[in-house]
């Protein structure tokens, strides 16, 4: 390509703002994204016109001022791959953004915890017992590492999606945080990005050399042993090349007696660029061994750090490349792709109470079996390929842009469990009796096949109009490999169109109304379709069984907002949704805490309101955001909840329209105070307030427990850049050292013996919650090089 056509290119492609290529396979916005100050909420940026379009001062500027600062143009990923994408103006959404500068002037642990502390309408809550293995939910919706827990929103890295496909499961202790460039929350069923985005997607960019160049190291240490260490480095090989490599090592005692954690990430990418195409190959891996104390029932938190049994341990090992990329075949067709190969193995180890302690065997013996361990393993080889095209011009004089596309994801996945006869000890660790008795080895092997489209048509200079659509093909085909199940055999297809509709009002530069309509899937996974049927009910994630059949669950979700600026300081956002789930699929409580089967329960719905704001008032930065919830069954079901203290002579309760899902804070209120007192100093909080939960196995918000109480918690952290290289920091998390609980579930305890031993025969009904963290505090260093 000669000089002259590449100049023309690029004028061509500033003249129209949604002609710029996204980052990370395309031609770089991130100078204008670094402009914008330490936010999260991308959403309350609108679009203004390109600086070369205009150099007058604004009223009210110094007669002298000489340039002028234009509000940036924030790119939004409309679909999965990376491309093209689409002004925020346009995007008749409340999408949230973060970027790597975010993260890292927090200096937070886990990416979890910062979307936890940061990010309207984002709580967490902690079912596992390990800080790395925390569950996301947003409106109301999930992304949970644990095996059975209903998923609702869908993750993407670079255009590929990381939900396992054998639970949909995200882990999200596997994915390498430093390597973060961008992270787009998008909300509502948006069907461009497929199945499982019932509530939202989650699309993480990764690094660049050209966008990151030169390089760091930096450690940190501090409570309950937590030592880290991390490097990375980017750069450019002549003119058509760069690189990105980072890779970091995590050790974790753990706050609680049974918790500790090791991490190990590393990641990198090779592109190409000229200016018309690029090529990217990125590749990464992690081997991370994780434990957890799990849930403790309330009459234990006169020491929350003990453990209920144990031990509760999970290794996760993945392996992944992506080779991606895009071609300009002239200013207005872009054609864009990517291919992945991703491996991915989960070796799982429970301690579990024998619930059926003290009653009669069939040979009329009784049962003193004390305890069972549980070990299973999920192994996955996930492939697929994804293939778009963009074309930017003219549809009856208008501007428009229309893209299309086809994506195939396949997964194939071999599960095994077995238990071992085991008895407690009187610190409630299982010590097991003879070897381990096969239960279950399963092959599943799933395919989902996608072809989209969402077409952005600007009306007038103030009206957009936007309109898209997917079709989804999906197939699970579950196999028993044992040859002594084959009523494990199954073969499930489920398919849909889903349509969205979107329209924005853009008056000014500084401010963006919209009103948006869209559609969702999500199928049953391999779990769910194995774990159906209330007369062969399931010990998670064991126990396949034949099962009838479970619906798609289907999510329409209608959505109002605005967002804008006032000045150059301020800026905005607020939005009102609901979403209606049919066939709703919960996990219902059979006879025990640990036992039970998945079951469509019928509508269920998630509306609220969001409001945010951020603001530079000369050294103080200020965000504040405030979130409502309201989660609640619109059908009446029947659940057996035996640990319910309202359940009938047969242990069930009644669920009626209006009652409230367990688990969703109706509240949460988010401050993010940030001081610089000087140019080399930061000082920063953060302010979280969240609301009640209901405990799972109390859907009819009657339990005598009531909810779980909400809580308010204070975080600090601070750095001081010491040199242009070197930068100290340090951190405190829960500065109150406040105790609370972030999940709950009913159940039954079994140890109500003398300092909490094993007492089978007398179990008592208790609500089990997971405690969150006492303080901590955190240092560290720093380094960084050209």
């Amino acid at each position: 390509m000669n000089m002259l056509s590449r100049t023309r290119r690029t004028a061509r492609l500033a003249e129209v703002p949604r002609f710029r290529r996204r980052a990370g396979l395309t031609l770089c916005f991130s100078g204008a994204l670094a402009s914008l100050s330490v936010t999260a909420w991308a959403q309350a940026e609108t679009a203004a016109p390109p600086v070369a379009a205009s150099s007058t001062a604004p009223a009210g500027a110094s007669p002298g001022a000489a340039a002028v600062q234009l509000a940036p143009i924030v790119v939004v990923g409309t679909t999965p791959l990376l491309g093209i994408g689409t002004p925020l103006s346009q995007v008749p959404a409340n999408v949230q953004t973060v970027r790597a500068q975010d993260i890292e002037q927090q200096h937070r642990s886990t990416l979890v915890d910062y979307f936890a502390k940061n990010l309207p309408s984002v709580d967490i809550s902690d079912a596992q017992g390990n800080p790395y293995q925390i569950n996301i939910n947003y409106r109301g919706f999930t992304a949970s590492p644990l095996l059975g827990t209903p998923q609702g929103l869908s993750v993407f890295m670079d255009g590929v999606r990381i939900n396992e496909p054998f639970g949909d499961v995200v882990n999200w202790d596997l994915f390498p945080q430093q390597a973060v460039d961008t992270i787009q929350l998008i909300p509502g069923s948006n069907p461009t990005y497929g199945l499982n985005t019932l509530g939202g997607a989650i699309s993480i960019t990764t690094k660049n050399g050209k966008t990151s160049p030169g390089g760091e190291a930096e450690v940190t240490a501090g409570s309950w042993g937590r030592k880290t260490a991390q490097i990375e480095q980017g750069g450019t090989i002549g003119e058509n090349l760069d690189y990105y490599v980072t890779a970091d090592a995590q050790n974790d005692d753990g706050w609680a007696e049974r918790n500790p954690s090791r991490l190990r990430q590393a990641f990198g990418k090779l592109r190409y660029t000229d200016a018309d195409t690029t090529l990217s190959f990125s590749a990464g891996g992690a081997d991370n061994d994780l434990q957890g104390t799990q849930t403790i029932p309330r009459s234990f938190l006169d020491n929350p750090k003990q453990p209920y049994t144990y031990p509760d341990q999970n290794e996760n090992s993945v392996g992944y490349a992506t080779l991606s990329g895009d071609h300009y075949f002239n200013d207005h067709v872009e054609l864009s792709g990517n291919v992945y190969y991703r491996q991915f193995l989960n070796t799982n180890i429970s301690s579990n109470n024998n619930t059926d302690f003290g009653s009669l065997n069939p040979d009329g013996t009784v049962d003193t079996l004390q305890a069972t361990n549980a070990k299973s393993t999920v192994s996955t080889d996930s492939y697929g390929a994804s293939l778009q095209l963009t074309l930017l011009g003219q549809l009856g004089g208008m501007q428009n842009q229309f893209v299309a596309g086809v994506a195939a994801d396949l997964a194939n996945s071999h599960y095994t469990e077995a238990e071992q006869d085991a008895f407690f000890t009187p610190t409630r660790a299982t010590i097991g009796i003879g070897g381990f008795s096969q239960q279950t080895d399963a092959r599943t092997h799933d395919g989902n096949y996608g072809v989209y489209f969402t077409d952005t048509l600007t009306i007038t200079k103030q009206w957009s109009l936007t309109v898209a659509g997917r079709y989804n093909w999906a197939v699970a085909d579950i196999g028993d490999e044992s040859g002594s199940q084959p009523q494990l055999d199954g073969h499930d297809t489920f398919s849909r169109f889903n349509p969205a509709v979107g329209i924005n009002w853009n008056p000014t530069s500084n401010f963006t109304a919209y009103a948006t309509y869209n559609e969702g899937m999500r199928t049953p996974t391999a779990i769910e379709l194995t774990c159906a049927d209330p007369a062969a009910p399931c010990s998670l994630p064991n126990d396949f069984v034949a099962d009838p059949a479970l619906q798609p669950v289907i999510s329409k979700t209608f959505e109002i907002g605005a967002r804008g600026r006032i000045g150059n300081a301020t800026s905005w956002s607020a939005a009102a949704y609901s979403t209606n789930l049919d066939n709703d699929i919960e996990f219902i409580s059979s006879a025990t805490s640990t036992q039970g089967y998945f079951q469509n329960v019928g509508q269920t719905r998630r509306q609220g309101v969001e409001l945010s704001g951020r603001s530079q008032i000369g050294p103080v930065g200020v965000t504040a955001s405030y979130s409502y919830v309201d989660a609640t069954y619109r059908s009446t079901w029947t659940e057996s909840s035996p640990s319910n203290s309202s359940a009938d002579a047969n242990g069930n309760i009644t669920v009626k329209p209006g009652d409230h899902i367990p688990g969703i804070p109706a509240t949460t209120v988010k401050l993010r105070l940030d001081y610089t007192p000087f140019s080399k100093w930061n000082i920063g909080t953060n302010l979280t307030w969240r609301g009640g939960i209901y405990a799972q196995g109390d859907e009819n918000n009657r339990d005598v427990n009531g909810k779980i109480s909400g809580y308010f918690l204070i975080d600090l952290d601070s750095s001081y850049q010491v040199t242009k290289q070197l930068q100290i920091f340090a951190t405190i998390s829960n500065l109150l050292n406040k105790q609370y609980e972030s999940f709950g579930v009913l159940g039954e305890n079994f140890f109500n013996g003398p300092n909490h031993t094993f007492d089978g025969a007398n179990p008592i009904n208790e609500q089990f919650v997971g405690p969150g963290a006492p303080r901590g505090f955190y240092v560290g260093l720093r380094y960084a090089w050209d």
